[in-house]
This record gives C-alpha cells, structure tokens and sequence, in this order.
C-alpha cells in the first residue's frame, strides 16, 4: 500500500505552545500509522505582513515560494491551530495570505491547497479548546482557498491539563478522536496519490 506524505505544522510559534505540543504528538501518532511525516515550524518561514502594493514592488517572498513547494510536496497537511481573539493566530493567515498568491510555472490560483487533504486541530487552555479558530480556519481554507478539509477535527481545552508527562493526551475520548482524525487524514490524502 502507498504511504502518503503528511505535512505538519503549529500556527505557534510560542515556547510553550500547546499547539506546538499537539503538532508533535501528530507526528508521533501519524507516522505509527505509516505516514511520510515532515514536520515544520512557521518560523522557518519568516515573511513580511502581506501587502499587495509590496507584492507588486517586490515580487513575493522566497520563504512564500518554499512554503508553497513544502505544501505541494506532500498529499495531506495537519494543522495544529492555536486560538488568538476568537480566531487564527495572525502568523497563520499571514503564511496562508502568501502562499496562495504564489504563482509559479502557470499555476492555477490557490494550487498549494487543492489536490491534497487538510485536517485541523487545535488546543487551548479555554473552556472550547479553541474551537472558535477552527471555524475560521475551515472557512479561510475551504471558502477562501478552496482546500479539501476533512470534517473530523479535535478541540481539545483545558490544554494545559490535557497532556501527561509524555505529551500524550490524557483523555482516553479525545485521544481516540485524535487517532481517528488522523487516520482519516491518512486515508484521504492516499486517495490523493
């Protein structure tokens, strides 16, 4: 059977990040169910605030073209989305803004979020484990980017009560949920090869 490639990323970059956290207990879980897993940080990515006049002057950011090529070498991306004023963490949308209008040897628009699956978590020491970034991101990636994002996702609050010593998450319901999100993931991005 194939293995498909599965990209990794928190939308933290914080120490501590508790999405940093989850996006590290991804990997771990995806590659025992066979994955290609490359995990990466944003802040490998540095990019300035989009702009189009700057776009225009300038031309776009070559950490904006490697994300993009990141992104489209792999079948199926997981995003660990943490939760800033009831919605994405700025750094988020700041890359989503700029790989989307990365336009390279005649690619369509949004090419980096279609033909391939993406599956979003997030955690939040809040009461609704940041479900609210979830619901913006689902929107910015399926409306405004026209992704494939598969229904499944976990919100998993109280999140700094929510992982043990190893970074496993201690509810039994929740890491099953996870598991299964995964799993899913893995599945669909396979039909994407």
């Amino acid at each position: 059977m194939a293995i498909p490639k599965i990209l990794v990323c928190a939308s933290s970059t914080r120490t501590g990040s508790h999405n940093v956290k989850l996006a590290a207990l991804a990997t771990k879980e995806l590659t025992l169910i066979d994955a290609d897993v490359t995990r990466i940080s944003l802040a490998d990515y540095p990019l300035p605030i989009y702009d189009a006049d700057l776009d225009a002057r300038t031309g776009q950011p070559a950490n904006a073209l490697k994300l993009k090529q990141m992104i489209m070498a792999h079948h199926g991306v997981f995003i660990a989305s943490a939760e800033y004023s009831a919605s994405v963490t700025p750094l988020l949308k700041n890359a989503i803004d700029w790989v989307s209008r990365v336009r390279e040897r005649g690619d369509s628009t949004y090419a980096a979020f279609k033909g391939r699956v993406f599956a979003i978590s997030a955690a939040s020491v809040g009461p609704a484990g940041g479900l609210r970034s979830l619901m913006a991101l689902r929107q910015i990636l399926e409306l405004g980017c026209g992704a494939l994002v598969i229904p499944e996702q976990v919100a998993i609050p109280s999140a700094d009560q929510a992982f043990d010593d190893m970074d496993n998450i201690v509810d039994t319901r929740t890491a099953n949920q996870f598991r299964a999100q995964l799993t899913r993931l893995v599945d669909m991005a396979r039909l994407m090869m």
